[in-house]
């Protein structure tokens, strides 16, 4: 088994009468990229503010870098924050220099990987420029430079895709998969499925302050069935009797009639079903099979919450 990186033990936390996680059990991997995912009030930022020891766990135990508190390991830690803010009158490099500092990198090898880090992640031009002067986005991008600047074997992002644009959002994620390959563990909250989906090794999936799911990507997808989605001349009883279709449901499209979503069996083939309807003389006007993304488990896990989620 790997070494873990971080391990919670039926960690709860409770404020009154509000339970905001429930008996959380998690083990991160060293080096992997975790995904901490649900709706907005789901329990992931108390989750992330108990693992780093600002807040303290009503029940349960936290383990970080084999030490029982962040605190013994914090210049081994970097942390962006989900509320996110900067001092303003200070030049981008010196910001990342300064916190590179508090952690205990020496002043000249701080300012060199400031200089370093705006280059690569695009902000050469602007390693001068007060924050003030930022666009939002860029100055989110250097507060993440700045909580990673001392090198930390282990990462936090509370929300690191919040507010930026699509090419923010694909320079955050090049940020994380460059501290993956430098030897990092990182662990990031979102909403958007899409970003995990593409750069987790695992995940962890809460609402309500539950654990929903934990485990790899594939995993995930393994949850839900695979679905067909067809346009044919045919009836629920002919399309239900069709080999490895396990459910039929009439779609509700005011743009198309006679749609039907097939629920198929594990290890059923979509080719085969269509191969099937072609022998039977089922007339289709269209055929449609994706495998399942990490937001159709999402939604299908989750349910409600999942959608009122996706809204915001």
């Amino acid at each position: 088994m790997s070494e873990l990186a971080l391990e919670l033990r039926g960690v709860s936390k409770h404020y009154g009468d509000l339970k905001a996680v429930r008996e959380v059990d998690i083990a991160v991997p060293a080096g992997a990229i975790y995904g901490f995912l649900g709706p907005n009030g789901a329990g992931k930022t108390t989750t992330i503010r108990m693992i780093l020891d600002i807040v303290k766990p009503t029940a349960g135990t936290i383990s970080v870098l084999g030490a029982p508190s962040a605190l013994d390991v914090r210049e081994r830690i970097g942390y962006l924050p989900e509320e996110k803010g900067l001092y303003k009158k200070m030049k981008a490099s010196s910001i990342i220099a300064y916190f590179a500092g508090l952690k205990g990198i020496d002043r000249k090898t701080a300012r060199t990987r400031a200089y370093e880090l705006l280059e690569r992640y695009g902000l050469k031009d602007f390693a001068d420029a007060k924050i003030e002067t930022l666009s939002k986005g860029m100055g989110q991008k250097v507060q993440v430079l700045a909580s990673i600047a001392h090198q930390p074997e282990f990462v936090i992002l509370d929300e690191p895709f919040s507010g930026l644009d699509p090419v923010n959002q694909q320079v955050m994620e090049d940020v994380i998969k460059d501290l993956s390959k430098a030897g990092s563990t990182i662990i990031f909250s979102t909403h958007v499925m899409s970003h995990a989906e593409r750069i987790c090794d695992r995940i962890l999936l809460i609402a309500k302050g539950t654990k929903i799911f934990d485990g790899t990507i594939d995993e995930a997808k393994k949850k839900i069935p695979n679905r067909v989605r067809l346009q044919a001349d045919a009836g629920n009883d002919q399309l239900r009797a069709l080999p490895g279709v396990l459910q039929v449901d009439a779609v509700e499209d005011d743009l198309h009639e006679d749609l039907w979503d097939l629920t198929i069996e594990e290890g059923a083939e979509a080719q085969q079903i269509l191969q099937t309807c072609f022998a039977q003389g089922i007339t289709l006007r269209s055929f449609d099979h994706n495998e399942p993304t990490l937001h159709d488990v999402f939604v299908e896990l989750v349910g409600e919450d999942a959608r009122e989620a996706q809204k915001r």
